[in-house]
C-alpha cells in the first residue's frame, strides 16, 4: 500500500496498469506492516486467487490490521460521500471492504521459521527471522528450471541487532540474486542499547515540567517496544512513574497477538517474562479503545505519555492529540520512527513552523525530539553487514528496493565498493531475467 499524498496514493493503490492480479500465482508476504500487506484485499477484489504465504505471527497480525484498514476506509468514504451527495457529485468507493478482507484471509498459509515448503513442484520457500517486527521474515527461494537451481533472497524489512523483544536478524543461505530494502541505506542510527536511557530522559523531562508527551507510533511493533521499554524504565526507577495511555484500538488488538507469540521473543524478553509475566502491562499503563476515552485525555493534566497511531501521523486519533497539544511549548512530540515524504510526521520531523491538521493551520511550538535508536529498520552499517555475509563470487545481482532514491544511491555505491559486481535500483515496470 502506497502512502503519501492522499489523492495520489488512492489512485496508485487502486490501479494495476503493469499486471493483471488474476495472473499472479501466489504472494509471499514478509511481514504485516500496512505498506507491505495493506493492498492485498485490492488484489483479491481484482481477481487474485492464489495462496498467500507468511509466518503464523504475520498472518495473525494481518488479520486485525486489514480489518482495521477496511473499517477506516469505509468510515472515511462514508464521510466524504455525504459531502459529495450535497454537491450532486458521484459517490466514491473504498479500495476494499470488510468482505474483500475476509476473502483474502481464506488464502493465507502460515509457515514456521526454518521450515522449507514446496509452493510448486519446482519452487521451495524458507523463512528466517528478519527481526523487524513480530513475525517478520527474510525469504529464501530455491527455483529449479531446466535442470538448474536458481537461489533468490528477499530481505523484506530488515531489523537491527539488539532490538528489544525480538531476536536479531538471521542470515539466509547464499543466493544468486538478492532483493534488499534500503530505507536507511545512507544513514546511521543511535545504538538500540541506548534507547531506554534516551526514553528515560524524556520521561524525566516530562515529569519535571508536567508536560504531555505525544508519541506517534505504529500500532504493530513500535507501540509494543515502547510499552516494554517504559515498563523496564519504571521498574528500575530510572524515571518517576507517570501515566501512560495507549490510544489505539489496533494497538490493543496487536498487543494481544504479541502475547500469543512468545516463540518470536529474544532471550532477554524471555527472562523478563519469567519475572514479570506480562511485558506489555504495568500499573501506570492504560489501553484505550473508545473514542470518548480518547477525547477525555484532553482534560487530563501532565505529566503523562500518550502513544497513538499512526507513526506517520496520518490517522485521526494521533492528529487530534497533536492538534490539541502542539501549540503548547511545554509539551513534547516524541518521534520514534520513519515518516514518508508528504506526511504530517515528516513535517514535524523537519520542524516546520506551521503544520496543517484537518485542513487547519497550527503553530508547532511543542518541543520535537527524534529518537532514531528505536528504529526497527537496519541502518546503513547494519544493511551493509547483512549483505557482506553473502558469497561475492556466487551473488550475481543485487536489487535495491523500499527506499528513497538518495538513500539507495548512497547504498548502491557502498555495496560496489565492498566488492559486489552488480547492483541495480529498479524503476516501476522494469523486468529482469534471472538465469
Amino acid at each position: 500500500m502506497y502512502q503519501g499524498k492522499r489523492k495520489e496514493a488512492f489512485e496508485i493503490n487502486r490501479t494495476y496498469d503493469l499486471f493483471d492480479p488474476s495472473e499472479i500465482d501466489f504472494i509471499i508476504l514478509t511481514h504485516a506492516h500496512i505498506d507491505h500487506s495493506g493492498n492485498i484485499p485490492t488484489l483479491v477484489k481484482n481477481g487474485f486467487r492464489g495462496q498467500i504465504y507468511s509466518t503464523f505471527a504475520t498472518r495473525d497480525l494481518v488479520t486485525i490490521m486489514l480489518r482495521d484498514s477496511a473499517h477506516i476506509q469505509e468510515k472515511d468514504i462514508e464521510y466524504v460521500n455525504k459531502k459529495r451527495k450535497r454537491k450532486g457529485q458521484n459517490p466514491f468507493e473504498p479500495l476494499y471492504t470488510q468482505a474483500d478482507v475476509i476473502k483474502a484471509f481464506k488464502l493465507f498459509v502460515g509457515i514456521n521459521y526454518h521450515h522449507e515448503i514446496s509452493i510448486t513442484p519446482d519452487i521451495k520457500l524458507t523463512f528466517v527471522d528478519a527481526g523487524n517486527i513480530l513475525g517478520s521474515a527474510v525469504s529464501f527461494l530455491s527455483i529449479k528450471e531446466n535442470n538448474k537451481e536458481i537461489k533468490v533472497g528477499f530481505s523484506g524489512d530488515l531489523g537491527r541487532p539488539n532490538l528489544p523483544i525480538l531476536r536479531d536478524p538471521e542470515k539466509i543461505r547464499d543466493v544468486d540474486y538478492f532483493i534488499c530494502e534500503s530505507t536507511y541505506g545512507g544513514r546511521k542510527h543511535d545504538n538500540p542499547t541506548d534507547s531506554e536511557a534516551q526514553l528515560a530522559r524524556v520521561a524525566n523531562r516530562a515529569f519535571d515540567r508536567k508536560a504531555k508527551v505525544i508519541i506517534p507510533a505504529f500500532s504493530v511493533g513500535r507501540t509494543q517496544e515502547l510499552v516494554y521499554a517504559l515498563h523496564r524504565i519504571f521498574s528500575r526507577g530510572d524515571a518517576p512513574k507517570i501515566p501512560v495511555y495507549v490510544d489505539s484500538p489496533l494497538s490493543v488488538n496487536a498487543t494481544e497477538v504479541f502475547r500469543l507469540h512468545p516463540e518470536c521473543f529474544d532471550a532477554e524478553t524471555d527472562e523478563f517474562l519469567l519475572m514479570n509475566k506480562d511485558p506489555f502491562g504495568f500499573n501506570q499503563l492504560n489501553y484505550i479503545s473508545e473514542v470518548s476515552e480518547s477525547k477525555e485525555l484532553n482534560n487530563i493534566d501532565g505529566p503523562l505519555i500518550i502513544i497513538s497511531s499512526s507513526g506517520m501521523c496520518e490517522a485521526v486519533r494521533i492528529q487530534h492529540h497533536l492538534k490539541n497539544n502542539i501549540e503548547n511549548p511545554n509539551n513534547i512530540v516524541l518521534i520514534v520512527g520513519y515518516a514518508a515524504q508528504h506526511t504530517l510526521g515528516r513535517r514535524i520531523i523537519e520542524k516546520e513552523e506551521v503544520v496543517k491538521i484537518f485542513g487547519e493551520e497550527y503553530q508547532l511550538n511543542a518541543e520535537v525530539i527524534v529518537l532514531n535508536s528505536f528504529s526497527a529498520h537496519a541502518d546503513a552499517d547494519e544493511l551493509m553487514d547483512y549483505v557482506n555475509q553473502f558469497d561475492k563470487e556466487m551473488l550475481k545481482h543485487i536489487f535495491l528496493v523500499h527506499g528513497e532514491l538518495d538513500q539507495q544511491e548512497i547504498f548502491r555505491k557502498r555495496i560496489i565498493e565492498n566488492g559486489f559486481a552488480k547492483v541495480t535500483i529498479p524503476e516501476k515496470g522494469d523486468v529482469f531475467v534471472l538465469d
